[in-house]
């Protein structure tokens, strides 16, 4: 399963970078995000190979959603994560393809709807970086095994705070980048989760925070960190499915975040903290 999903991320991938620097056609504009066909576009050839290797299996995506929702697998989908800077002509956005199982178990299981990260593919095409992960069995990047960092003082630490698209989320991660800045190192905003996550598993960064973040950009992230030997810590948003506030890092590194703070967003329905 894992060397089928590298494929696919390679020829979405491919697809990507053949159109990129190129006029693109812009399906949607919000505020603080676009839609492009290529999105779809992606979206459909991932699709297409996915349920042509697996049929059984359903797909979980930006763009839409395929199969039995109730299916032992599913596949989670982010075709360009990034689309403001591929738009924009700025080289760094990545295929997040991530394969997750139907599991009991209570702990980031029961946070993610009762499924498991168990394949995880994050590949930058204009690099020619592909992260991959699988379950028990480790990360890595082309082919060379992955560590989260070392680092534990927050005066060394880089990390990145993203910015999701509500006035609300915007709000609150200035005051999290506020208080967080003059105490790191450096904070980097560059415009994709999905290599975010993947620079936190293989040390180049030493955590990732977001007050809301959806499932298709953190799934392949995820397996990645944890396999790397760092920590994922998830609460799951009520107003919107599959959305998450996330605080993922290398597991050493001292974030000083408050119970009180991480619970912001969705003060009535939000479960309490583990």
């Amino acid at each position: 399963m894992l060397s089928t999903a590298i494929e696919i991320a390679r020829e979405a991938g491919r697809l990507l970078r053949d159109r990129f620097g190129k006029s693109q056609q812009v399906n949607q504009t919000e505020i603080h995000d676009l839609k492009l066909q290529i999105d779809v576009d992606c979206q459909r050839l991932i699709e297409a190979q996915l349920l042509d290797a697996f049929p059984s299996h359903s797909i979980v995506g930006e763009e839409e959603s395929r199969g039995d929702p109730g299916a032992e697998y599913r596949w989670v989908v982010d075709p360009l994560d990034g689309t403001v800077n591929y738009a924009y002509g700025i080289p760094h956005f990545a295929v997040s393809i991530a394969l997750q199982r139907r599991s009991s178990d209570s702990g980031l299981a029961s946070i993610l709807g009762g499924y498991e990260s168990v394949v995880g593919v994050v590949y930058d095409p204009m690099r020619d970086e592909m992260f991959t992960a699988e379950k028990g069995n480790g990360a890595s990047l082309n082919g060379q095994r992955l560590r989260v960092s070392q680092r534990a003082r927050l005066d060394e630490a880089v990390i990145t705070v993203g910015f999701a698209k509500s006035a609300e989320t915007i709000e609150l991660g200035l005051g999290r980048l506020q208080r967080l800045i003059r105490r790191v190192r450096k904070v980097r905003t560059m415009g994709s989760a999905a290599l975010d996550i993947a620079y936190v598993a293989s040390g180049r960064l030493d955590a990732y925070l977001e007050f809301k973040i959806r499932l298709w950009d953190i799934a392949a992230g995820i397996l990645l960190v944890a396999e790397a030997g760092g920590s994922i810590h998830l609460e799951p948003l009520m107003e919107l499915p599959y959305t998450y506030q996330a605080i993922i890092s290398n597991g050493r590194v001292d974030l000083q975040i408050t119970e009180g703070e991480t619970r912001q967003v969705d003060k009535k329905n939000a479960p309490p903290l583990p």
